[in-house]
């Protein structure tokens, strides 16, 4: 049975992978730019090489299924709480925020 207590830590879960997720695009796009810079340089090809790996590794990371099953999770736990009638306080309008911001996050990376 969810409890208040769950949709605190789902929504908090949540919040977490938005910033895990936008560390990672922040921190590909550097590296992008840092491969570029060096090629333009004529650097050596092993530290090229050396940084397209931590790309390929940032890319990895970037892990939207985590995200898409926590929202998932949070969305289950939310409704099984307004079934039981407990709708109000303001971890409800926390988690129905996070909802909202998540999914508004996908549609922007889908477009």
């Amino acid at each position: 049975m969810a409890t208040v207590r769950n949709l605190k830590i789902k929504t908090s879960t949540c919040k977490r992978f938005v910033k895990e997720l936008h560390s990672y695009e922040k921190e590909v796009e550097s590296e992008v730019a840092k491969i570029a810079d060096m090629k333009e340089k004529g650097a050596n090809p092993y530290d090229l090489k050396q940084l397209e790996n931590v790309l390929a590794e940032s890319r990895v990371m970037i892990a939207r299924k985590r995200l898409e099953d926590s929202l998932a999770d949070l969305k289950g736990t939310l409704a099984e709480l307004e079934e039981a009638n407990e709708k109000d306080g303001p971890e409800f309008e926390d988690g129905r925020c996070t909802i909202t911001e998540v999914e508004k996050l996908f549609q922007t990376t889908e477009a």
